[in-house]
């Protein structure tokens, strides 16, 4: 599992049905949401 930093719970957390997306700049990134608090999370260069 990919890992992102979750502000909410202020740690590392699992991505919770991750999607792999291209940014506008053209970098790949992964965002998805925290399985315990159910905010966005999101991670670049995954």
């Amino acid at each position: 599992m990919v890992q992102a930093y979750c502000v909410k719970c202020r740690t590392k957390r699992d991505i919770k049905n991750p999607q792999k997306i291209t940014m506008k700049n053209g970098r790949a990134a992964m965002k998805g949401t925290c399985p315990v608090c159910g905010t966005k999370v999101f991670k670049i260069g995954a």
